[in-house]
């Protein structure tokens, strides 16, 4: 059973969080995408395959996400991987943990990093989307629509069906939180996924998030036909056999 709970990091935010009762090496630290959840398919499973082998799991919900409190609008890569940060902090303690990061969730746990760099055993990312905020959205951006988010703060992006509001404040911070100019000595192993078919991020991105890590245990695993999500049944069985070696190789 799913057991939803809250963490409160302020006055104003509480963190909705999705966690087992297994406190076993190494956790399953999930970390989901911009506008998303953990209402999907991903944490599900990855917390039942966790179940299944008595480990841990935590997926965090970031504010303005989900159930969690805060406007989106207020949000940012900052706050968010400082939330995560905290959560990781009061839930996963001292465990050493794995980290999966899916879509903004890879830049989010690439900037763990800088915090528990000895507690990660590894990295899987799906779909990864490092400073996609500068690169993939503002680029496209016209400059009629840059010119509207630096005017009022906020521009209304239209998508695939959905609305996203996409404030100047979250781009900006953005730049502040670049990774792919970093290096980061490790020896854990990291793969990261990343569909051929993805309309959303580049395949490139993933390429380039993997040059920072120095370590002998990398690589990018392009799946022919995948699309952004990465997650329909054939697709969970290869990221779940990659964290199960993933484990294999900490124990």
């Amino acid at each position: 059973m799913s057991k939803f709970k809250y963490l409160k990091i302020s006055k104003s935010i509480k963190i909705r969080y999705l966690k087992n009762n297994f406190k076993k090496n190494p956790y399953v630290v999930f970390l989901h995408g911009f506008m998303s959840d953990l209402e999907g398919e991903k944490p599900k499973k990855l917390k039942k395959f966790c179940d299944k082998k008595r480990i841990g799991f935590l997926g965090i919900e970031y504010s303005g996400h989900g159930k969690s409190t805060g406007k989106f609008t207020s949000g940012n890569i900052s706050k968010w991987s400082h939330q995560v940060k905290f959560t990781i902090k009061k839930i996963v303690k001292k465990n050493n943990f794995i980290l999966v990061g899916s879509s903004m969730g890879s830049w989010i746990s690439t900037k763990q990093f800088e915090y528990y760099k000895n507690q990660i055993k590894g990295f899987i990312g799906i779909g990864s989307a490092p400073e996609f905020l500068e690169k993939v959205m503002w680029k496209k951006f016209s400059k009629k629509m840059k010119k509207e988010t630096i005017k009022n703060g906020v521009y209304n992006l239209k998508h695939g069906g959905f609305e996203y509001p996409i404030t100047y404040q979250l781009i900006k911070d953005g730049r502040k939180n670049k990774v792919l100019n970093k290096k980061i000595y490790t020896k854990i192993p990291i793969t990261l996924f990343h569909g051929s078919k993805d309309e959303a991020v580049s395949a490139v991105y993933s390429k380039k998030l993997i040059k920072i890590f120095k370590s002998s245990q990398k690589k990018v695993l392009i799946i022919k036909g995948g699309d952004h999500s990465l997650f329909s049944v054939k697709y969970q069985k290869k990221i779940i056999n990659e964290l199960q070696n993933i484990i294999n190789q900490t124990n």
